[in-house]
């Protein structure tokens, strides 16, 4: 259909307008300007109670609306949210009547501590940092082949919250840990971070597909550290923030020289010792592996070539190339080729009779002599950097076909618009380090506040800046900056130590608060911006299936190693087949769900219906939503109806056959206080008319706890 020349013009019009620079709102400039720490408000009333100066902050901006803080919540109900947010699991019966029954002044003070410091704390932060960097064991795309030492991410950063690594070391490890602290295999494994980009890695388009990977590096990069939406500026300069297209590649090119590796982790003077054993044997087996190559080394080139059919000459061609002589491109590009021409699977299937027999002997000498082959040293999946990496080009209207001109590594423009000053580090290129030490610098004006803001975010459920991976002009503005800068500058003040922000928020007189304000916040501040009450707040998937496990019983605590496979849904299990092989063993199976295995394509059924990400982009918020499927699952799923067995296998172990220390037990491990006497006739009813065995009463009443908004939600 042809346009007419009015309409032309209109759609003209929009399309410059959309493509023309942008005015900067105003207020656009608060994120990148350096902050300073502000002067801590007096009590706007004398009779408010603050705990510290958090409270200060939030009492004041109350008081211009004339609201003031909720009553203090209960010690039943403090110590339950202390122990979800903190720890992630409930506290059993008997933590909840000693914390009750201390009158200590600084008994509370005593309790968040002792959280602080308990190995399952970092179990329950890593999850939001996982989603955050888009954590996963499997590549995505429809081949989602698993990741098997991607497992020593997760570890890693549950050790890094429990030690309490400083902030800005955690993030200097994961940009470039192996350029800054080589001899450290924990920065090693951080290096993870930048390996975690799901991979269609049997694409055959590789020059594009290497520009994918390096844009999702720098777009969840600036996402996680900076809270930037820089991807915006791949194709034009961004049309709200002081990002510019130029400034966009610029942060590319520090990641252009990637370099997968899945390194050793031993120190320099150790690799060079293995790697001094490993020639000398090599040596000695030299003649047994010729002779097993020259087997099966035809019917590996026989598939080699039929995968070589499926590239461009001027791709599978640079395999030909010896290394030395490849461009830094060429070496990216080749490694991309060769992962998949180079057969190195098992191919005895092939091999004719005799020849099998031949391999017989073969492999049982090599046996024998692998014994005197030194041992393998651990490794991890991990990236360093070509020495010398690539152009980095401007591609016009982001299009990698069309490269513009070419630029090097620098910072924002409109933070500190200067180059990058790199130089080699070992074997890479120094630039990862060099964007490292801009990012952790206490002088940048971003990671300091998008890090507390995360913070605010798990224990509020919504950040002091409620986008808090968009810090820009689409963005919110923060409900309290001088709150925000002022937290911010602690951080730093502190050395970075995240459990000291833990600390300050958990234990102020507004993370104390019930959940019932007043009528006038609900008409002033109807989303409680202003934090006129503490906002109750649902479980996670993972939570939930935590405390499943905990109250009944069945929580192996171990931490650390490769990840489980739990049960799924029968009808599920059926479809996932060897996508998902369930673990063996009931123990490991029990895990917390931090250990669960993380499949791109095939999300844990219970976490996604709780709004669990999908992990195949950074996510800084999981918004939650109330569906029929949730309330079905709980009430129908078999794995549930397990847990409420397991649950009242437990009760009757520990107080036998009386129906109401029954009930009395069962209520306390799921609501964490005694049941009242009328829920106490209730559940003894309904045991009373229950039609089925006793058995089959307590599993249906223990099944119908779980189902308690109180179990479901803190208070």
């Amino acid at each position: 259909m042809r346009l007419l020349p009015r309409s032309s013009a209109i759609v003209g019009l929009l399309i410059a307008a959309y493509w023309a620079p942008a005015a900067e709102p105003p207020g656009a400039e608060w994120a990148y300007s350096s902050f300073k720490r502000p002067a801590v408000p007096a009590l706007p009333d004398p009779k408010s109670h603050a705990t510290n100066e958090i409270d200060r902050f939030l009492l004041t901006a109350l008081a211009e609306h004339k609201l003031a803080f909720a009553p203090e919540a209960d010690r039943r109900t403090l110590i339950r949210r202390a122990y979800f947010d903190l720890i992630g699991l409930p506290p059993t019966p008997e933590q909840v009547e000693a914390f009750v029954a201390d009158k200590s002044p600084d008994a509370y003070e005593k309790l968040v501590d002792k959280l602080l410091a308990a190995p399952q704390y970092g179990e329950r932060q890593a999850i939001f940092w996982l989603d955050l960097v888009r954590f996963a064991e499997t590549d995505g795309f429809k081949a989602d082949d698993p990741r098997p030492l991607a497992w020593r991410y997760r570890d890693y950063v549950i050790k890094s919250f429990n030690t309490d690594k400083p902030f800005d070391r955690f993030v200097k490890e994961q940009l470039a840990g192996d350029e800054l602290y080589p001899d450290d295999s924990d920065a090693t494994v951080a290096t993870g971070f930048l390996r975690h980009y799901p991979d269609e890695y049997n694409a055959v388009n590789l020059e594009q597909r290497r520009y994918e990977i390096i844009t999702d590096i720098t777009d969840t990069t600036s996402a996680a550290f900076l809270a930037l939406t820089s991807g915006c500026a791949r194709c034009h300069d961004h049309k709200y923030d002081p990002i510019t297209q130029k400034d966009y590649f610029r942060l590319q090119a520090f990641f252009a020289g990637y370099w997968p590796t899945e390194s050793p982790l031993i120190s320099s003077k150790d690799r060079a010792e293995y790697e001094k054993k490993l020639a000398a044997w090599e040596t000695k087996t030299a003649d047994v592996r010729a002779a097993i190559a020259a087997i099966e080394d035809p019917y590996r080139k026989k598939e080699s070539n039929r995968q070589r059919g499926r590239f461009p000459d001027e791709y599978v061609s640079l395999v030909d190339i010896p290394f030395e002589s490849r461009t830094p491109l060429q070496r990216q590009l080749a490694a991309m080729v060769e992962k998949q021409v180079y057969v190195r699977g098992d191919v005895s299937k092939s091999l004719k009779p005799a020849e099998k027999e031949q391999m017989e002997v073969l492999k049982a000498r090599l046996a024998e002599l692998s014994k005197e082959k030194p041992t393998e040293p651990v490794r991890a999946m991990a990236m360093t950097d070509l020495a010398t990496p690539p152009t980095t080009k401007l591609f016009k209207r982001g299009n990698w076909q069309k490269p513009g001109d070419e630029l090097v590594p620098g910072f924002l423009s409109a933070i500190d618009d200067r180059d990058a000053d790199t130089k080699p580090l070992g074997v890479s290129s120094g630039r990862r380090s060099a964007l490292a030490n801009w990012v952790a610098s206490k002088d940048n004006p971003l990671t300091a506040r998008v890090i507390v803001n995360r913070i605010w975010q798990q224990r509020f459920g919504a950040g002091l800046v409620r986008t808090s991976s968009d810090f820009g002009v689409t963005g919110d503005r923060p409900t309290h900056p001088e709150l925000l800068n002022w937290l911010a500058s602690e951080l730093t003040v502190k050395d970075w130590s995240l459990k000291h922000i833990h600390r300050l928020i958990v234990l102020s007189s507004a993370y104390r608060q019930g959940t019932h304000g007043t009528h006038a916040g609900e008409k002033v501040d109807p989303e409680n911006k202003l934090l006129w009450q503490f906002p109750r707040r649902r479980l996670d998937g993972e939570t939930l299936r935590d405390a499943m496990l905990a109250v009944s019983g069945q929580l192996n605590p171990k931490a650390g190693g490769p990840s489980v496979f739990p049960e799924l849904p029968p009808e599920l299990q059926k479809s996932a087949g060897a996508q998902w092989k369930v673990s063996a063993d009931v123990a490991e199976r029990n895990r917390r769900s931090v250990y669960v295995f993380v499949k791109r394509n095939l999300r844990y059924p219970l976490f996604a219906l709780f709004d669990a990400p999908d992990r195949n982009e950074t996510c800084a918020r999981r918004f939650v939503t109330t569906t029929a499927p949730q309330a079905l699952t709980m009430l129908n799923d078999s794995i549930v109806i397990g847990f409420g067995k397991a649950l009242a296998d437990r009760v009757t172990k520990e107080v036998g056959a009386d129906r109401e220390k029954f009930i009395d037990r069962a209520f306390y491990l799921t609501t964490g206080r005694p049941a009242t006497s009328e829920e106490n006739a209730a559940m003894l009813a309904f045991l009373t008319r229950h039609k089925g065995t006793a058995s089959e009463a307590a599993t249906d009443l223990c099944h119908a706890l779980l189902n308690l908004s109180e179990f479901l939600y803190i208070d």
